[in-house]
């Protein structure tokens, strides 16, 4: 009866969803509806009796309940009762789910049930045969985030993709990312115009690993594992072979090599056993492999200068201003005595009428915390209340994240609506960052009305406490479009509900998705290790295979992205045979299978199995 009133309460928005999902909607106000109340002793009696405790009615509320109540019906009567149309049955729920996703993230590989998405790094842009392994090995959704690099560099990833798609003859999606109204700190003042070769050493000085550098000429765009980059003279390159050696002086006038190693695009790697600072204008000089000789020489060409930061510890004051000043670091006099006060500036600015005292602030994923103590119209002044005993630095382009503030900040950017015009004309979906309310998604749906672009899939990121809050309303604001999906970006995220909540939080999304027949992506900082290091924590394992609940597992980019590919790939299709969705899958378990007496040794089995069953099949042999 609650589930029926809370449908005509919400009729009118119901009557705005596109037709496609009309059912679903309906099923999602149902939903809310039984989780408006506390089920946990009806449950407990449920269990008892053996009958379905409503703990999986996500997707078929109404079709649940009502199968329900017809069993207890017949346990106390004993006879069948009449029939009730239920909105969704449970198989055309699970139907509804399949279609909605493969309208959105396109139809899922042989042998898997979840999609993969990846982000492309800049390299795609150029790397003819990265993009072309990536689908290969499992990738269904390209993602490219236009928070970086520009139009020209997009271009050129989709013309990969599309190359690799019809020489693979398999399908993949252009996902692509508005970069939103991120909130990040400002630029700092500029450093030295330096590169500082640092070797690796053991406790007694001797090398253990050497210093890599990329020597290009600085058109070209550095590959993503490429740290140290040198710009030098093209032609001069074009003469540098593998195994050749570069003799310098650097900036303290020691005399240093460099070893030649392979090429990389239309660069050379080296590597160099001593520690140098090269500066703008050293001179490189070539030796030959084979002669030994002089081959030319060139000077460095234009460094970018240091990336500084601001280090901070607990007690310290940063100033956050309004004014895009470049940011510096505590000065001290002698005696340790504060001279100038930390500060930097921030890309909204308009958060300043928004922020109070007493509030608190996170800066680069919480790595630095703080707690607001004075707010004027053209600063904000913190105090470090978390960070490393020793200080922890912050650089330039880093999230900052008012967890309790209320800041009435837009979906949609000035920068979004000029990217729109792009992806409109070149991507299958596209993803909205930081949407917070309803009055978000419909700015964008009338952008992309405007552009007359409804064919575009559109995934609604979750990354705020005050999108989690109006998640169902966000729901039926986007459900006036198809198709939709939800992402749930855990790396805000968490930053906004706190660490400890994230699993609670996610699981919440994950059941309302489920209600409104909606796919969700698993994101951020999945397989991340992997991905940027080549070898995975346990517990990020653990994660990616709890990434089978949702239709879609994202995974951003890194030198070991294919591996972390083939890993993820890997996993998926074992926890399908286990889970779908939240619900075990009772497979044959071969640890069971093999449980059985011994015909040689039947007193020893009998003696491990006991009466309360086996006692050590942790011993047994596995699959």
């Amino acid at each position: 009866a609650h589930a029926k009133d809370l449908e005509a309460k919400f009729s009118s928005q119901l009557s705005m969803v596109q037709p496609s999902f009309a059912e679903s909607a309906k099923n999602l106000v149902h939903y809310l509806a039984l989780r408006q109340h506390d089920l946990r002793d009806l449950q407990s009696k449920l269990d008892d009796l053996g009958v379905s405790a409503l703990g999986q009615a996500e997707a078929h509320v109404m079709a649940n309940v009502v199968t329900v109540k017809d069993m207890l019906r017949q346990l106390i009567e004993s006879k069948e009762s009449e029939p009730e149309d239920v909105v969704v049955s449970m198989k055309k729920a699970a139907k509804l789910t399949k279609s909605n996703t493969n309208a959105l993230l396109g139809k899922k590989l042989k042998g898997s049930s979840v999609r993969i998405m990846v982000t492309l790094p800049t390299d795609a842009a150029e790397d003819k045969k990265l993009v072309r392994k990536l689908i290969s090995t499992g990738m269904n959704s390209a993602r490219i985030n236009c928070a970086h690099d520009d139009k020209e560099i997009w271009k050129l990833m989709i013309e990969k993709i599309n190359k690799a798609k019809r020489k693979t003859g398999r399908n993949c999606k252009i996902c692509m990312d508005l970069g939103g109204p991120k909130l990040r700190t400002g630029s700092i003042k500029p450093g030295p115009k330096v590169v500082h070769l640092r070797p690796e050493r053991d406790y007694v000085g001797n090398v253990t690993s050497p210093s890599r550098v990329w020597l290009a000429s600085p058109n070209l765009l550095p590959p993503s594992e490429a740290e140290l980059v040198i710009p030098v003279p093209a032609d001069w390159l074009s003469n540098v072979r593998k195994g050749d050696e570069v003799r310098f002086k650097d900036a303290r006038g020691k005399r240093c090599v460099l070893s030649v190693g392979g090429k990389k695009a239309k660069g050379r790697w080296a590597k160099c056993y001593d520690s140098a600072y090269v500066v703008t204008g050293t001179k490189f000089v070539l030796y030959k492999k084979k002669k030994k000789k002089k081959a030319g020489s060139a000077l460095v060409l234009e460094l970018l200068p240091i990336e500084q930061s601001i280090t901070l510890k607990i007690g310290d004051t940063l100033i956050l201003h309004k004014d895009p000043v470049e940011g510096e670091p505590t000065e001290r006099d002698v005696e340790g005595n504060v001279v100038k006060t930390a500060h930097i500036s921030c890309t909204l600015p308009e958060i300043f009428e928004d922020v109070r005292v007493g509030e608190p602030i996170l800066l680069d994923d919480g790595k630095i915390s703080g707690t607001i103590r004075s707010v004027s119209p053209e600063e904000v002044h913190f105090e470090v209340t978390h960070a490393r005993e020793e200080g922890t630095r912050l650089a330039a382009d880093k999230g900052i994240n008012f967890p309790s503030s209320n800041l009435h900040l837009r979906g949609l950017t000035q920068k979004d609506r000029e990217d729109l015009r792009f992806i409109a004309e070149h991507a299958d979906v596209v993803s909205m960052s930081f949407v917070n309310t309803p009055e978000d998604v419909f700015d964008l749906l009338s952008e992309i009305d405007k552009l007359e672009a409804r064919r575009l899939g559109i995934i609604l990121k979750i990354e705020t406490q005050r999108g989690f809050r109006n998640l169902p309303a966000i729901l039926l604001a986007g459900m006036r479009a198809y198709p939709v999906g939800v992402m749930i970006a855990r790396g805000d995220l968490a930053i906004e509900v706190g660490f400890e909540r994230m699993a609670e939080i996610q699981e919440e999304i994950l059941w309302i998705c489920a209600a409104a027949h909606i796919p969700v992506v698993w994101a951020t900082q999945v397989l991340e290790k992997l991905a940027k290091k080549g070898l995975p924590t346990r517990a990020e394992i653990t994660d990616a295979a709890m990434g089978q609940r949702a239709e879609c597992v994202m995974l951003n980019k890194g030198p070991y992205i294919l591996e972390a590919v083939r890993v993820l790939d890997g996993i998926m299709q074992r926890m399908q045979a286990h889970q779908s969705k939240k619900r075990p899958m009772l497979r044959k378990l071969a640890l069971a299978d093999n449980f059985r007496p011994s015909l040689d040794d039947s007193s020893q089995v009998q003696a491990d199995v006991g009466p309360n069953g086996p006692a050590g099949l942790d011993r047994l042999p596995g699959n």
